[in-house]
């Protein structure tokens, strides 16, 4: 993917949400009420199975700001851009849904807990590709 193509078309977006940072290993989204960003990494696969070759891995944040601090709490890792993009539209939908701009950051940390991404992992081999 080009470095000037953002990871997430715009229309694909939830409303009020943007592209803030983009780059080939990070890219961030923000919301501006309630104030949060949601930060996807790439870095080293250090706490993965040494058999599944991993070497690079995507880890997801989000930092919440408030006042006089920001609060940044991981979210998880998957081992994909396509997975990292798919987990951030899928917390940006989560907050969309269900946070408003009176919440705080213990509604999004409980909102943000509820996102599996080991449901945005392929269960498998389609059955056209297992097939001779």
């Amino acid at each position: 993917m080009a470095v000037d193509q953002a990871p997430i078309p715009r229309e694909a977006l939830p409303p009020r949400w943007g592209l803030a940072e983009h780059g080939d290993d990070r890219f961030i989204y923000r919301h501006s009420n309630p104030p949060i960003e949601l930060i996807a990494d790439s870095t080293v696969a250090d706490r993965s199975h040494p058999g599944l070759g991993l070497c690079r891995c995507w880890e997801l944040r989000y930092r919440y700001f408030m006042v006089d601090r920001a609060i940044t709490r991981s979210i998880g890792r998957v081992s994909t851009r396509r997975a990292a993009v798919d987990g951030l539209l899928e917390c940006m939908r989560r907050i969309h849904d269900t946070v408003s701009a009176v919440d705080g950051p213990s509604k999004v940390d409980d909102v943000l807990d509820s996102v599996r991404l080991s449901d945005l992992v392929p269960q498998g081999l389609s059955h056209s590709s297992t097939s001779t």
